[in-house]
């Protein structure tokens, strides 16, 4: 089968406004969506960061009963887009007769107002009926648009869950992520203001942007990419080899941010639509459910391993990776560009302070094994499957057991 022919999709629909202070754009992009009665979603760490208040004082700023009006706010999203935390959204969006989503935060408060915003529109009271076996794969023509006015601001630069068509959601019960992929879950509008990411943490800064890192090289590897995902994984790759260190050691810096959060949304548009083989995150999404590693964190430990144990998936993109990370590879073998490429990303890791392993969780031999179920039956293991024994020495690799 010759893969460059056979049938992609790339359909980036959210509308993306970047820049310092765009955030006061806000009340009239809603008025232009035909927003009524706004609900603000967020958290509680966010709320203490004065980032909430930053954004809600806009409505008071800009309005005076003529424009759509901001009606409530919903602050009590914990990691993880929790099933519950969706629900209990849901009744409160009812209650207060909410017409539009205002999403501020991370990839789990983006993720949580995706799955409020489907619950709205399928009428449902609980979000863990519509993917009781962890996926719900629904594709245009048969998925049709949500008419419920959704604006996301992106808090951090990792997920790019802004303009994705997927929502990552965990499920209490059977302690499992779960996804929604749908073209139209994601927001009308994408609203990428640095100012509200220069007070993101060393560590957090970090493992976001290795979040995106890993969705442009798990892009850039699939057997099913495209030109269109090549270009925006390779120039994301570029963003954050550059970047990424920068906003780490000083967090202040509006061009990285500016530039991460463009990147973040490349990333995740790249990894989106080339969606097939994505191994890091099948142990990501895994080791995150089990042992609450923040995902990014996750990613960030498992894709140099990932990359060392699973050469394959990597090869015949070495070059081009390292072109990106700023490598030299002139006259090299793909084999001896792959091991430079997988050198440079833990230097880069090294670099912004993240650990490679996850000795600070303190996972035990016997947990371990259970990892290794569960990296199967996650949902990501279905286009990639992995044996028990690569599972096992990919674990292995990233768990320090000094605990029997």
């Amino acid at each position: 089968m010759n893969l460059k022919t056979t049938l992609s999709q790339f359909m980036l629909r959210t509308g993306i406004y970047s820049g310092s202070n765009s955030r006061a754009m806000v009340p009239s992009l809603f008025a232009g969506l035909g927003a009524k009665r706004i609900l603000l979603l967020s958290d509680r760490g966010l709320e203490a960061a004065g980032i909430v208040e930053k954004v809600a004082e806009i409505f008071t700023l800009t309005g005076h009963g003529s424009g759509p009006e901001l009606v409530g706010q919903f602050l009590d999203i914990k990691q993880d887009a929790e099933s519950q935390c969706i629900n209990e959204a849901v009744r409160y969006a009812r209650e207060i007769g909410a017409d539009s989503l205002l999403a501020v935060g991370g990839g789990s408060v983006l993720d949580t107002v995706k799955g409020v915003k489907y619950a709205l529109h399928k009428g449902l009271t609980d979000i863990k009926e519509a993917i009781p076996g962890g996926l719900l794969y629904e594709s245009f023509p048969k998925a049709n648009y949500m008419p419920i006015p959704h604006i996301a601001i992106p808090t951090t630069a990792g997920t790019g869950s802004e303009v994705s068509p997927i929502a990552v959601i965990f499920n209490e019960d059977i302690q499992m992520k779960t996804n929604i992929i749908n073209p139209f879950i994601n927001a009308d509008m994408a609203i990428l203001d640095p100012d509200l990411t220069v007070g993101l943490p060393p560590m957090i800064t970090a493992f976001t942007g290795f979040d995106a890192l890993t969705h442009a090289i798990e892009a850039l590897a699939s057997p099913t990419a495209t030109g269109l995902t090549d270009a925006y994984a390779l120039h994301a790759i570029r963003l954050i080899e550059k970047n990424l260190p920068i906003a780490v050691a000083d967090g202040s810096n509006l061009d990285a941010r500016m530039d991460l959060l463009q990147a973040s949304l490349m990333g995740i548009t790249a990894f989106s639509f080339a969606l097939n083989a994505i191994p890091v995150h099948n142990m990501a999404h895994a080791y995150g459910a089990l042992f609450r590693i923040p995902h990014g964190l996750a990613n960030a430990v498992f894709l140099s391993v990932v990359m060392e144990l699973v050469p394959d998936l990597y090869l015949s993109k070495a070059a081009e990776l390292a072109q990106a990370l700023n490598v030299d590879v002139k006259g090299d073998t793909p084999q001896t560009a792959l091991a430079k490429v997988i050198g440079k990303i833990k230097l880069l890791q090294y670099k912004v302070g993240l650990p490679a392993d996850f000795k600070q969780f303190n996972i035990t031999e016997e947990a371990l094994r259970l990892a290794i179920p569960a990296v199967m039956k996650d949902p990501a293991a279905l286009s990639f499957p992995m044996s028990k024994e690569l599972i096992a020495a990919i674990g292995q690799k990233v768990v320090p057991l000094t605990v029997k």
